[in-house]
């Protein structure tokens, strides 16, 4: 493995010579070269690189370099019809066959994969095709006793694993294709995957000993920050349409939203202000999408405002900034989409608006998923976080050793330096889980909304009982609130009807720690304020507002 990075194998000079005249490359990538010797040398692989880094390369440089095919495995058909697009544009040849491939088309290929003269290097084939496709296997396995497959790669390989951000049920069944061509090498590709997605998938391909190489995670000219959403008067798309025509004048990006209806919205309001915007979703029919695609690929739109539909395999390089209107649903997702940003390696901005509301309207869309919840509240931890680089947060959630000095003051957090306080809210959190306990007794839940207002004197009179409200401002009171769940006195607790997911809040695992006397809770603030773009309060005024309330203080009646 060490001397893979070596340019002395009897395929160099022919991968030199392709890289540059194919490929129209003057050198290769970090990792680029050693994965592609590894590979070429019969060894199963697993590269973990970010998006944007030039994985594809990793497969198709050896497939013009190789004799007979190489076989391709990829979720998505518009993941496919790009690479192949690109493919033709160089000259390669290449095939696929998917759902919507015509039963000539599919004939005609299935022909050529026993056919030396085949002029095709690669077949594109998504994974219900290896599952369902019992001709397409038996024709594999005559290609592969002519030694005519000479590699398979799976892409996005993260999809196997349950554990993954992105489970894919076809990629369970991918197994059979090491048990079947074993002799053949296995390439798997992800931008995403922990260590224990990895394991995962491992077991699923039958891969017993892959050799796995990890690019860094860290996208050095990517500028991260968080905005804080006013629950009350949402006016991030005015902040969104400002950025956009003052710092992003001219310069093509993406705002990513929560829904197909947000996509539409969104969209909507921004042209209203002036920004050349068009929205992307999953319901749009192909030509729409198509269009959008091609139009902003060509500068013809500044901004796609789209939901994730608009996301593997989305490879524009000048792309200057990637703007959450919500926060993703995972760590995962939010390096995979903010990721398409600067590709071209020049500086671009990655900025998340985080809204207490958000919160829970995602949680109710992934409480099906395996470890869903978890994923979220790592995501809202990264943007409640005003300590911790966000560079950091992200490279030890890939289990990569993070230096301090890596970051150069490209995240919020960073530039903004020590403009955070601690404080204690053992106080406020008694408060609170008060309100959820008396809830409970009396049989009542209460969504995250009912708490907020019970807690700040807003409630409905309707349950005449005592409790301790707060004259802490709506955008603390969430934050404290938010605090609470991440550290486990609150917890999720969700209610099914027909029509919708109904999201509670309950009483989590450390609620009972609070009886104890000695008990402490802290959450770091901004100094400035919770919102350090509109709210300008002095430190003593943070610190005065979070003291403990006094006896005298009024407890009112109400809910």
């Amino acid at each position: 493995e060490n001397t893979s990075n070596r340019s002395n194998f009897s395929w160099s000079t022919e991968l030199e010579q392709n890289l540059k005249d194919v490929f129209q490359l003057s050198k290769f990538r970090p990792l680029q070269l050693k994965a592609i010797n590894l590979s070429m040398s019969g060894k199963d692989l697993f590269l973990v690189m970010p998006t944007g880094r030039g994985k594809s390369l990793c497969y198709q440089l050896p497939a013009v370099c190789s004799e007979g095919f190489t076989l391709v495995v990829t979720p998505l058909v518009s993941l496919m019809e790009d690479q192949l697009m690109y493919l033709k544009s160089i000259d390669v040849e290449a095939v696929s066959l998917n759902a919507s491939s015509s039963k000539e088309h599919a004939k005609m290929v299935l022909a050529e994969l026993t056919d030396s003269k085949a002029p095709f290097k690669l077949l594109y084939v998504t994974p219900e095709k290896i599952a369902k496709s019992k001709l397409l296997m038996s024709r594999l396995e005559k290609a592969y006793n002519a030694g005519r497959l000479s590699r398979i790669a799976v892409d996005e390989v993260h999809c196997c694993s349950q554990w993954g951000h992105d489970f894919r049920p076809d990629y369970k069944l991918l197994g059979i294709l090491k048990r079947q061509f074993p002799k053949v090498p296995l390439l798997g590709l992800t931008a995403t995957a922990t260590g224990s997605v990895l394991k995962d998938c491992q077991k699923i391909l039958c891969v017993p000993e892959p050799i796995t190489l990890t690019a860094s995670f860290n996208r050095t000219n990517l500028y991260y920050e968080v905005r804080l959403k006013d629950s009350n008067s949402d006016d991030s798309v005015s902040d969104i349409s400002a950025l956009i025509k003052e710092r992003y004048k001219d310069q093509s990006g993406i705002v990513y939203v929560f829904s197909q209806k947000d996509a539409e919205t969104v969209s909507a309001d921004l042209q209203k202000k002036g920004v050349n915007a068009s929205p992307y979703h999953a319901n749009m029919n192909p030509e729409d999408k198509s269009q959008v695609h091609r139009k902003w690929a060509t500068n013809k739109i500044q901004v796609v405002v789209a939901t994730v539909a608009f996301g593997m395999g989305i490879d524009k390089a000048d792309v200057r900034f990637v703007i959450h209107h919500t926060i993703s649903k995972s760590i995962e997702n939010y390096y995979q989409e903010s990721g398409r940003a600067g590709r071209d390696d020049k500086p671009a901005d990655c900025i998340v608006y985080f809204g207490f509301n958000d919160i829970f309207r995602i949680s109710t869309m992934v409480v099906m998923e395996n470890v869903g919840q978890q994923k979220l509240l790592t995501m809202v931890d990264y943007c409640q976080n005003v300590d911790r680089c966000r560079r950091s947060v992200i490279a030890v959630h890939f289990d990569e050793v993070w230096d301090d000095e890596g970051c150069n003051e490209m995240c919020d957090v960073c530039r903004h330096g020590n403009d955070y306080i601690t404080v204690d809210i053992t106080q406020h959190a008694k408060d609170v889980v008060q309100i959820v306990e008396l809830a409970g007794s009396l049989d009542e839940k209460l969504t995250p909304l009912k708490v907020t207002e019970a807690w700040m004197g807003k409630g409905p009179a309707k349950r005449r009982k005592m409790i301790q409200t707060t004259t802490l401002s709506r955008l603390e009171v969430e934050a404290i609130i938010t605090s609470l769940l991440l550290q486990g006195y609150l917890s999720e607790d969700f209610s099914f009807t027909p029509y919708t997911t109904y999201f509670y809040l309950k009483l989590g695992g450390k609620a009972p720690l609070l009886k104890n006397q000695s008990h402490s809770i802290t959450m770091k603030m901004r100094r400035t304020g919770l919102d350090a773009n509109t709210v300008s309060t002095t430190q003593q005024t943070v610190q005065e507002s979070f003291s403990v309330p006094g006896k005298d203080q009024r407890r009112k009646e109400i809910w």
